[in-house]
């Protein structure tokens, strides 16, 4: 296993906070302060210009730890939060992808994910075999081919706000299609797919041919109304019940 440097805790209302780096990628988990028994454990994955302390992923982890008594982890993307050297902008990030190739950026966070499940889930609260994915937009973009790549180490996920068609607005070298199509096929556990009907990023239609690619048995899609960045109080519900639902049946 990689070596993991881990923060002091810090408390607060029931939620233990813990940030940690492992393989160079820094990271937080959102604990149960006082968990009797080894507890499920959603990763969540940012969208583009976020980190894993923005104000959605704090929000996320805080509730599965202190309402819904799930642990929740978060890591940096490829050049956003601290791993952004201290300069950030969407130009510059988006241009970075570009420069590196994004096959080899895809590939390298799904590395990082992989040492991050890794690290929290050896820590005695956390259960091994009931981990759940949840990222959107960019978070889909290297949250599915983590998903594929996990097999039944990832026991479900909550994706979406991505499609198979290109946007014209992005830089055509950050294009992922073929890729995801790839891995959506390899998909197998249960998975909420979340499309905003009036996305200007992401067309409906090929959202829609994303869905239609995942190879799990068990896909639903949910759809709201407004455009890429809208998450209402209703969906945020959504994600939540489907990830603890699956995450606490039985194996």
């Amino acid at each position: 296993m990689t070596a993991v440097r881990w923060a002091a805790d810090a408390v607060a209302d029931g939620v233990l906070e813990r940030g940690f780096e492992v393989a160079g990628v820094p990271g937080v988990v959102w604990l149960p302060e006082r968990a009797v028994a080894p507890v499920p454990l959603v990763l969540l994955g940012h969208g583009g210009s976020g980190h894993k302390r923005a104000p959605r992923q704090v929000r996320l982890g805080r509730w599965f730890a202190g309402t819904a008594g799930v642990a929740a982890a978060a890591i940096d993307g490829p050049y956003h939060g601290d791993r952004a050297g201290g300069r950030f902008d969407v130009a510059r990030y988006q241009a970075r992808m570009v420069a590196a190739g994004m096959e080899r950026v895809v590939g390298g966070m799904v590395a990082d994910w992989q040492a991050a499940r890794e690290a929290v889930t050896a820590l005695a609260a956390v259960d091994a075999d009931r981990v759940g994915y949840l990222g959107l937009s960019m978070g889909t973009r290297f949250g599915l081919p983590f998903v594929a790549a996990a097999g039944e180490l990832v026991r479900c996920a909550v994706l979406g706000k991505f499609g198979l068609r290109h946007p014209d607005q992005l830089p055509a070298g950050l294009a992922a299609g073929p890729r995801l199509a790839a891995d959506a096929a390899r998909l197998r556990v249960p998975v909420l797919y979340h499309v905003q009907w009036d996305d200007e990023l992401f067309d409906r239609a090929g959202q829609f041919e994303l869905f239609d690619r995942l190879g799990s048995p068990d896909k639903q899609l949910i759809a709201f109304p407004g455009g890429h960045a809208t998450a209402s109080e209703a969906a945020i519900a959504a994600w939540c019940e489907f990830l603890v639902r699956h995450l606490r049946e039985p194996a």
